[in-house]
C-alpha cells in the first residue's frame, strides 16, 4: 500500500507542529492489527497511530511502525519503511524492517544473526570517528531546542568524516547494520522507531546503548548504535556536549 499511494496527494493530519500522519499510516496499521488479531489474538500490540502497551507487558508484544519516515513520504522523498519487532517479556526476539523503495527486507532473530534479503549483514570496520560516516535525526520539538540539537550535530560534524540526516530512524539503524553507516545517535524516539532496527544492529555485530552508554531498551527513547569500534568516541562527544550545555 505504501508504494501504491506514493507520489499521490495525501490526507495529512498533524499530531504536532511538524509531526505528520497520513491516511496510509493509519490504513497499514489497521491491516496489521487485523492480521495479528486473527493469528495471535492473545498477543499485545504497540503501534504508532493507535497506541497500545506502553510499558513492556508480560508475554508477546508486537511493536510496529506502519510508515517510518512519514514526512519524507508526504513530500515524495523515497526514504521510508515499515518497522516491526516482537518482544517477549520485554526482550526483543525478532526484528524486521522493509524498505519498499530499494526492495530490501532487513531481518534479525536474537542469537541467529541479521540479514538483508537473506544475505548476512555485518557492521563496518571503521576504527575511528574521523573515518566514520554517521547518521542522526531531529526530534519533533526541534524548534524549541535548536541550540541543543544542532549543537550536538555540529559537535559530531567536527569529529567525523561525514554526518547525514535521512528522516527514518529504522532505516538509519539498518544502514548501520549493513555497514553503509558507521554510527547513529538520536533522542526522543518511540519504541516503534527503535525496536526492530536495534536488534538488527546488535545481531549484525554492532553495539547498541542509550546515549549515556547504559543498556539499551526500546522504551528508553534514545539510542547510540554503531559498529562497536567508534562507540566510545561517540558517547564521549555526547557527554562533552552535555557538559558544555
Amino acid at each position: 500500500m505504501q508504494m501504491a499511494r506514493f507520489g499521490e496527494r495525501h490526507e495529512i493530519d498533524k499530531k504536532g507542529a511538524i509531526d505528520l500522519v497520513t491516511e496510509v499510516d493509519v490504513a497499514v496499521e489497521r491491516m496489521f492489527r487485523s492480521m495479528i488479531a486473527e493469528r495471535f489474538p492473545d498477543h499485545a500490540i504497540l503501534a504508532e497511530e493507535m497506541g497500545g502497551a506502553v510499558a513492556p507487558p508480560a508475554g508477546p508484544c508486537w511493536i510496529f511502525d506502519p510508515l517510518d519516515g512519514t514526512t519524507n513520504y508526504a513530500h515524495g522523498l523515497p526514504i521510508f519503511c515499515a518497522s516491526l519487532a516482537l518482544e517477549i517479556d520485554g526482550v526483543p526476539e525478532i526484528g524486521a524492517v522493509y524498505d519498499p523503495n530499494r526492495r530490501e527486507l532487513f531481518t534479525a532473530e536474537r542469537g541467529a544473526g541479521a540479514f538483508v534479503n537473506g544475505v548476512p549483514l555485518r557492521t563496518s570496520g571503521a576504527a575511528r570517528l574521523i573515518d566514520a560516516m554517521l547518521v542522526t535525526g531531529f526530534p519533533y520539538d526541534v524548534h524549541a531546542r535548536v541550540d541543543e540539537i544542532v549543537g550536538l550535530f555540529g559537535a559530531f560534524v567536527g569529529r567525523a568524516r561525514a554526518v547525514r540526516r535521512l528522516g527514518s530512524a529504522a532505516i538509519d539503524l539498518c544502514w548501520v547494520a549493513a555497514g553503509r553507516m558507521d554510527g547513529f545517535w538520536e533522542s526522543d524516539l518511540q519504541p516503534w522507531d527503535l525496536a526492530g532496527g536495534a536488534l538488527i544492529v546488535a545481531e549484525a555485530g554492532g553495539r547498541v546503548t542509550d546515549t549515556a552508554g547504559r543498556a539499551f531498551t526500546s522504551r528508553a527513547g534514545q539510542v547510540v548504535a554503531s559498529n562497536g569500534h567508534i562507540h566510545d568516541e561517540m558517547l564521549a562527544v555526547i557527554e562533552a556536549h552535555r557538559a558544555r550545555g
